[in-house]
């Protein structure tokens, strides 16, 4: 077996994992289990936090200590202990406690899987796309067995299992634990270098264009989780009236979105326009979605809506990685892959769960919540976000560390 079809099956399982729970959780929390807007922010809030904590140590173990593909393995099965322990919990705090231990584990495999394909390739800026649509197959994957197992249910055919979602996701962690031991051997660079990566990728800040760039990406990352959070509850809600069974299947329109725009565009973008006008399309994306978001009619329209996500993650999210592994040295890069995932991922989604789940609450009534105005709120931070990203960032391509120096 090749090492690029390895690497394939790994980001499989890691999008496959967080699919099957992600677009649909919140939806199970309010309507089944009784959680507060505030308290699914809180819920979701968990891993942008863990992943302000545990990349940087992820990051270093695989830089300085030891190999990627066991730091993957070790952290991936014992993440699937964890989810199917959540699985069987409804009580606030205990699913709190759990979930906070399993993301602990899940958010450093988040720039590590990205790593360890960008090093086993000869040519990331070419070769990745066609490596992490893997990973959105994988969400796909997620999305409809979930579908077919609830329309099963629904059928009688087959039991319905409370928590399903995070059932899934747990077994296919169980899986990816396994499967990381048969990744391409990539140990940790020991000499020559300085024995703190990560004191060192935050260096690359001093750069003027790197520090913009990372800016802007904060505030994009704190507007994602108005798409990851209440979009289940937006197409299940009388406005749109997409029935529960079906909202996974129907969500993985943005997935399909994601192959076609990784696959076929993202290279051809990044060689014909470069960089920065490739971000850029990516940012622009955001508004529009949002905004047909808050018109919400016709329901058709809205769904149709969702395959935006392509443009608004690959060009900017799956970008933003390739623009990392192009700036960073090369003795840091998973330290930096690791940076990267801290404000997009950590920081910025940490504060976009909490920002999300109350802007919810806010301008929900005993009537409903008016959709309109929840997503009125991205859509204008995302049109400030656009313009400041053509105004002020300019594309480096030396090192930002060297730069800085």
């Amino acid at each position: 077996m090749s090492h690029k079809t390895r690497l394939g099956m790994m980001m499989f399982l890691q999008y496959a994992i967080w699919g099957a729970w992600a677009p649909v959780l919140s939806s199970y929390l309010i309507n089944d289990v009784g959680m507060s807007g505030g308290q699914v922010g809180w819920i979701y809030a968990l891993l942008p936090l863990a992943t302000m904590i545990s990349p940087f140590i992820g990051g270093q173990l695989a830089d300085r200590y030891f190999a990627s593909e066991k730091v993957i393995g070790f952290l991936a099965f014992t993440g699937g202990i964890l989810l199917i322990a959540v699985s069987r919990t409804t009580d606030y705090g205990l699913m709190f406690g759990l979930m906070l231990a399993y993301c602990l584990l899940y958010a450093p495999t988040l720039a590590l899987t990205n790593s360890i394909a960008m090093i086993n390739l000869k040519d990331s800026e070419e070769e990745f796309g066609g490596i992490r649509v893997w990973g959105t197959l994988g969400w796909i994957a997620a999305g409809w067995t979930l579908t077919g197992w609830r329309w099963l249910a629904d059928s009688a055919t087959v039991p319905s299992v409370a928590g399903d979602m995070l059932l899934l996701a747990g077994v296919a962690s169980l899986i990816m634990g396994v499967q990381s031991f048969t990744l391409p051997h990539t140990p940790p660079q020991k000499e020559g270098v300085k024995p703190w990566a990560f004191l060192e990728s935050v260096k690359m800040l001093k750069a003027k264009q790197f520090a913009i760039f990372v800016g802007i990406t904060f505030v994009v990352a704190t507007e994602l989780e108005f798409y990851y959070i209440l979009t289940a509850p937006f197409l299940e809600s009388e406005q749109i009236g997409v029935s529960s069974t079906w909202v996974p299947w129907v969500m993985t329109v943005a997935q399909f979105a994601e192959i076609f725009v990784m696959a076929f565009l993202l290279s051809r973008f990044l060689k014909k326009y470069g960089m920065r006008k490739t971000l850029a399309f990516g940012v622009i994306a955001w508004p529009i979605r949002y905004i047909i978001f808050a018109i919400g009619s016709p329901a058709w329209l809205v769904i149709a809506s969702l395959a935006l996500h392509g443009f608004c993650y690959v060009f900017f999210f799956v970008a933003a990685f390739i623009y990392v592994d192009k700036v960073a040295p090369p003795d840091i890069r998973a330290s930096a892959q690791s940076l990267i995932a801290i404000v997009a991922l950590g920081l910025g989604r940490f504060l976009g769960s909490l920002f999300a789940g109350k802007i919810r609450d806010l301008f929900t009534t005993a009537e409903g919540t008016n959709w309109t105005h929840v997503f009125l709120v991205p859509c204008a931070l995302t049109v400030v976000c656009a313009i400041a990203f053509l105004l002020f960032f300019r594309e480096e391509s030396a090192p930002a560390q060297a730069k800085a120096a």
